[in-house]
């Protein structure tokens, strides 16, 4: 990564948000507003994300053709790969068994969708969030191999599924686990466990820890394909064509956060490109669903697809996302995508009712390193969201637990976020191999789990204690990192343009961050519940619209609102195509604010 300056941009050693401001790489002020050339921009954009200089064309545009890796250089995956292959040949009986996420839904659906290409109908089974919870069953897997399935592959689950497995095991029925969560040093008893993140993982696989397990998947696609080739199956029919499951890919990578760099970003960039293309029937009734005009860019994906196909799974039925992603008959998807908009909205009203009575109790969290809450009847679909938003809330990890309401003694279960260095989901692990939690698991930045009530504070005890150095040095590293500044006569469609070349961004390639001024405020007021809508003017009489979102009850908000008068100020964040305008227009989304001198 490029260093920073030491001195803070503009002199701003404390914002209204509470943070200094420094580039992310070299000084970008183009104070009179000219963007220059694109390409200089770009690498620019690119440097600061840690591209060497002589990698700047691969990285330019992205491809599986430069980024993919032998699918073989990952443990057990030419053992999986075989054992799938045999199955095609030999005409079994296969199930994939998901998990009821978008992660899970878009693994399920890509090996639905590619044995369905190589001839070969696949059952599913993706279980209850309720009923069942997180991961393989065992009651679920034997039944499986009574109703007739000699293999079973489970997608983002089971790498933890010790029980679970040696049952299935013990009936005689094999199973191909697929996952990307953190795995304990003794591995479940399984035909083949490919997961980049097993401890005993080569040095290529372990580099590609970071794939969401939708990734992990479609790289058993490429190794199946490889295997069948081996033994002559196409020398009568065509090969798949798997670039096509990309769209599926792009989504499941971006919905699950997993980090958008190297094969991730390569994978999410061809995706975009074959989702618009509307080729899979069900994703495009999705997005017809979203009311998307457009193509989708990346943050439409986490915004706006990812939370339709959860919804299912959080507040409705768990198999509606694989039905969708996997139909053939337009009627069927259209109908799903429509009843997937609405339990959205249910989703969101639950959401928020959770949220508020969660944040009523950050009183009592001021000295936590960890935040950790905890309701009795909080439905357990939305705690993951919720500690999302406590987590960008009060800028620390976040667990929030959802306890029976009518059993206080019970167990709860509960769900994670984390914040950048701070890695939760090897101490959720570390809690469960400690006693404290009946289950539990996940990666750097989420983790799930199930506890006792009664072991609530213990667990919240064990956390600031495996976690606090963590996070006060984390918390000590944040600032806003700024990759260009300009006057609001260069805040334009093309700058917008020329900056989102250089995606597509998410966690681990940062979208960039810009700052506008000096500027004073000619109208700032509330719209929606807490959003704080503006109009900023510079000295070069230019104009621009600006919106920070959830924040009308921060001290930045506050400020905006009612303290800006006749004062100069830096807007930073993200600059975007206002398209709804008769003409599109360039406004800005601001993550922080300060005074100008």
């Amino acid at each position: 990564m490029a260093s920073r300056q030491a001195s803070a941009v503009f002199g701003i050693e404390r914002s209204l948000g509470g943070r200094a401001w420094h580039w992310r790489g070299g000084n970008m002020d183009l104070a009179d507003g000219a963007v220059g050339m694109e390409d200089d921009l770009v690498d620019q954009l690119l440097l600061a994300r840690g591209v060497p200089r002589e990698d700047l064309a691969r990285h330019r545009n992205p491809t599986l053709r430069e980024f993919l890796p032998d699918p073989s250089e990952f443990q057990d995956m030419d053992t999986a790969a075989e054992r799938l292959a045999q199955a095609v040949l030999t005409g079994e009986a296969v199930t994939i068994y998901g998990d009821y996420d978008v992660d899970g839904a878009t693994s399920a659906a890509l090996l639905i969708r590619l044995l369905r290409m190589l001839g070969h109908p696949a059952g599913y089974y993706i279980p209850d969030r309720l009923l069942e919870g997180y991961g393989p069953s065992g009651e679920a897997l034997v039944r499986l191999a009574e109703q007739g399935s000699s293999l079973v592959v489970t997608v983002d689950c089971g790498a933890m599924a010790h029980q679970a497995l040696q049952q299935a095991r013990d009936a005689g029925l094999d199973v191909i686990v697929v996952d990307h969560h953190k795995c304990p040093v003794e591995l479940p008893h399984a035909v083949a466990l490919v997961n980049p993140n097993r401890l005993d993982e080569g040095d290529i696989g372990a580099a590609h820890g970071h794939l969401a397990a939708v990734g992990v998947a479609f790289l058993l696609a490429v190794a199946t394909v490889r295997a069948l080739r081996s033994r002559n199956y196409f020398e009568t029919r065509p090969e798949p064509n798997l670039f096509a499951l990309l769209d599926l890919v792009a989504l499941g990578t971006v919905a699950d956060v997993a980090a958008i760099h190297g094969l991730n970003r390569a994978m999410v960039s061809q995706g975009l490109k074959v989702m618009a293309r509307r080729e899979n029937i069900g994703m495009a009734a999705l997005i017809d669903a979203s009311r998307l005009s457009r193509a989708p860019v990346c943050s439409d994906l986490g915004f706006a697809l990812g939370p339709r196909i959860n919804a299912g799974g959080r507040v409705g039925e768990s198999t509606l996302g694989v039905r969708l992603l996997t139909t053939e008959d337009p009627d069927e998807a259209r109908a799903i995508a429509a009843q997937l908009s609405q339990l959205n909205e249910e989703r969101r009203a639950i959401e928020a009712a959770v949220q508020e009575e969660a944040e009523a109790q950050l009183v009592t969290q001021h000295n936590r390193a960890v935040v950790v809450l905890a309701g009795n009847g909080w439905h357990p679909g939305v705690i993951g969201i919720v500690a999302g938003r406590i987590k960008e809330k009060t800028g620390k990890p976040s667990v929030v637990i959802a306890l029976d309401a009518d059993e206080e003694t019970g167990n709860g279960k509960g769900s994670g976020r984390s914040i950048t260095g701070v890695d939760l989901g090897a101490a959720i692990i570390a809690a469960r191999e400690y006693g404290l939690l009946v289950a539990g698991g996940g990666h750097a930045m989420a983790a799930g789990l199930t506890i006792e009530a009664g072991r609530i504070n213990a667990l919240a005890d064990f956390l600031d204690e495996q976690l606090g150095r963590a996070v006060s040095m984390a918390q000590a590293q944040q600032s806003m990192l700024l990759d260009l500044a300009v006057a609001p006569g260069g805040l334009k469609p093309a700058l917008v343009e020329s900056l989102e070349s250089a995606g597509p961004y998410g966690v681990g390639w940062p979208g960039p961050r810009i700052a506008v001024g000096p500027v004073r405020l000619i109208k700032a007021d509330i719209v929606g519940k807490d959003h704080v809508r503006m109009i900023a003017a510079g000295q070069d009489g230019a104009s621009f619209k600006a919106i920070a979102f959830r924040a009308a009850e921060s001290e930045m908000g506050q400020a905006l609102l009612h303290g800006s008068r006749g004062r100069n100020l830096w807007l930073a964040g993200r600059a975007k195509i206002d398209d709804w305008s008769s003409r599109p227009q360039a406004e800005l989304h601001v993550e922080d604010a300060a005074w100008a001198n």
